[in-house]
């Protein structure tokens, strides 16, 4: 036996669900970016600004930790990339969480998250993000790790 049902068209337009993965999350803290590269340097904060944060730069490990320690009540996150000449990410990150312990670090590297990466993101890192990356992904990494206290607050 063969059932047909028949129902009337809708005349409602439909509108697509928005997909989230081309949604850009915008804030308004303040990040340090560390990275030896400095085309690198240029495009994240071309990037942060435009999503609508403040931004700090620096080229070495060096120079993030003195930058750190006079700023860091202003500074609400940092992007440090795994490897630069002089002192490392591994190092870099060692120093800023002996400053303050819940420092929120997003490893940036060219590197999959093995060896190295696994090594350093075990010392305390708040995320990892893969170069090159998407401007939707860093945005809601950002977002991800900038809000984890605020989740678990509410929890």
């Amino acid at each position: 036996m063969t059932v047909d049902m028949y129902f009337p068209a809708s005349v409602r337009e439909i509108k697509p669900e928005p997909d989230m993965s081309e949604v850009w999350i915008k804030g308004c803290e303040t990040i340090l970016i560390v990275d030896d590269e400095a085309l690198f340097i240029e495009v994240a904060r071309e990037i942060l600004e435009t999503l609508g944060y403040r931004v700090l730069t620096t080229r070495s490990g060096i120079e993030a930790v003195t930058l750190y320690q006079s700023r860091m009540e202003e500074i609400d996150l940092v992007i440090l990339d795994m490897i630069m000449s002089g002192m490392g990410g591994g190092e870099t990150l060692d120093r800023l969480k002996s400053m303050d312990p819940q420092v929120k670090v997003i490893l940036s590297s060219g590197y999959s998250l093995i060896g190295q990466a696994k090594l350093i993101m075990d010392q305390g890192c708040s995320s990892f993000i893969q170069k090159p990356f998407k401007i939707q992904e860093l945005s809601q990494k950002i977002r991800e790790v900038l809000d984890q206290e605020k989740t678990r607050a509410f929890a």
